[in-house]
Parts: C-alpha cells; sequence; structure tokens
C-alpha cells in the first residue's frame, strides 16, 4: 500500500536493494502523501520529509487548489513516472465478470408473493377494463412494486399490509432468502479479503441491511440521498483501514 503509516509500506522500505520499481494502478489512492509514500520507497530524500512535502504540495493543491503547486510537483516527479491511461490498455484488459447469484423465496415470501399476485392481478385487470391501458399505468406500477418487495424482505411492504402474515406472526430476516444470500456473500467476502458495495433502490432494504451489519459487528458506510456528507462517506471508505462494506442507494439500480 502507498500510505505510509501501513505495516506494508514500513516493511517494504526496510528491504535492502540496489535498484527499486513501483507498480500501482493507484498512485493517489487517498491523498497526495501516498505519492510522497512511494517516492520515499524509489528515492529516499527526493522529495524531502513528509511535513516538508505536506506543506509545500499536499496542502496548496487539495487545499487551496494551487495550479502551481500541482505543476511543480508534476515537473519533479513526471521523469520517473512511465503512465499508461485505460484507453491505451483497454485491449489488453481481460473480460469484466460478472457473476449473478440466485436464490429461492422463502416459503413464508412464496405464500405472501402468491396471495398479493393474485389480488393485484384482479386489481389491474379491473383498472384496465375500466380505464385502458394507458391510464393504468400507476396501477400496475405500483403492483410490481411490490412484488419487488416482497421478493427482497418482507418487512419493506407498507404498514397496512400487516396482515399478510397470520396474527402475532410478524416478518422476520429468517423469511428473506435474499437477506439470507446477503450473509452467504459476506461472509465470504470478509474470509477473501474482499471488500463490497451494496446497491439498492429500497433504502429501506438498505435499513435492514444495516441492521444485519450491525448484529453481526461488521463496520460500514452508508450513502443514500439524505446523507450530508458525501464525500467523507466515499473517503472513509477508501481508506485502508476502513469499513469493508459500503451500503449505498441509487436510482436505477437495484443489486439487492
Amino acid at each position: 500500500r502507498s500510505n505510509r503509516t501501513t505495516q506494508n509500506a514500513k516493511a517494504v522500505k526496510a528491504i535492502p536493494a540496489e535498484h527499486r520499481l513501483v507498480l500501482t494502478g493507484t498512485p493517489l489512492e487517498n491523498s497526495v502523501l501516498d505519492l510522497w509514500s512511494i517516492f520515499d520507497f524509489l528515492m529516499p530524500g527526493y522529495l524531502g520529509s513528509s511535513d516538508d512535502f505536506r506543506e509545500r504540495y499536499e496542502v496548496p493543491i487539495t487545499q487551496q487548489r494551487d495550479t502551481g503547486a500541482m505543476a511543480r510537483l508534476g515537473k519533479r516527479i513526471r521523469p520517473f513516472l512511465l503512465r499508461r491511461l485505460k484507453k491505451d490498455v483497454l485491449q489488453d484488459l481481460p473480460p469484466k465478470l460478472e457473476h449473478v447469484s440466485y436464490c429461492d423465496l422463502t416459503p413464508t415470501q412464496s405464500t405472501v408473493y402468491a396471495q398479493v399476485l393474485a389480488a393485484t392481478r384482479k386489481q389491474v385487470d379491473s383498472a384496465v377494463e375500466a380505464n385502458g391501458l394507458a391510464k393504468s399505468r400507476m396501477v400496475i406500477l405500483t403492483a410490481l412494486l411490490r412484488l419487488r418487495q416482497i421478493c427482497c424482505d418482507l418487512r419493506l411492504l407498507e404498514s397496512e399490509d400487516a396482515d399478510r402474515n397470520a396474527p402475532g406472526e410478524p416478518a422476520s430476516p429468517d423469511d428473506s432468502g435474499k437477506l439470507q444470500l446477503f450473509g452467504e456473500l459476506l461472509d465470504q467476502s470478509l474470509d477473501g479479503g474482499h471488500r463490497l458495495l451494496v446497491f439498492s433502490q429500497f433504502t429501506r432494504m438498505l435499513g435492514l441491511l444495516k441492521d444485519e451489519l450491525k448484529r453481526r459487528e461488521v463496520e460500514f458506510c452508508y450513502l443514500d440521498g439524505s446523507t450530508q456528507d458525501r464525500a467523507g462517506e466515499v473517503a472513509k471508505f477508501q481508506s485502508p483501514s476502513g469499513p469493508p462494506v459500503f451500503l449505498i442507494s441509487q436510482i436505477g439500480r437495484a443489486h439487492v
């Protein structure tokens, strides 16, 4: 890692070597100071001390948007950089890997889905017969929305739908096949040292995932339309010691 404070960075710099080379896809992963750390490994002292670098380059560039400081830094490091942009290597990149994970509805979800499907089908048929297809779009979209909510988690249904279960038997996390699959994928990811971006159109679904992560004592970042410090959440997740999970509400994408 390029962050100078990590154990990896300290260990690498302690290795005696006649020649040194750095290959990185994220030379500025978190801050301009990461660049100093890389050069401190390559050519110790070339960019001065970390405090001097911060005063001369990092603060002017990140806080003051000083183009002069940026130009001076670029001039100093450019002779030692060989940079290839994505467009230069696009043909050499392997195809993007996509893996779709399927999950079955739980028995409770299947029962509720069949009940709601039968009821909404009658509503849609009646609306189309009375008003025509064009004027019945909202009824159709509402029906599809409710079915999608059931497929995610029964608790997403509005409170007036409480009678979907028998009295005294509210929906639970065990009634969501998707939440169970999320737990399995989460365990696999954490065991492999990976990090997760989790998208959902339903902020209430993200709320249920937050509860699940808290129950498992897994740290996470969160972003939806009400988030004030979006940049802060992103920076927190991107930091080397940041949480392994980022819950994100994004219109048009429903991955969970």
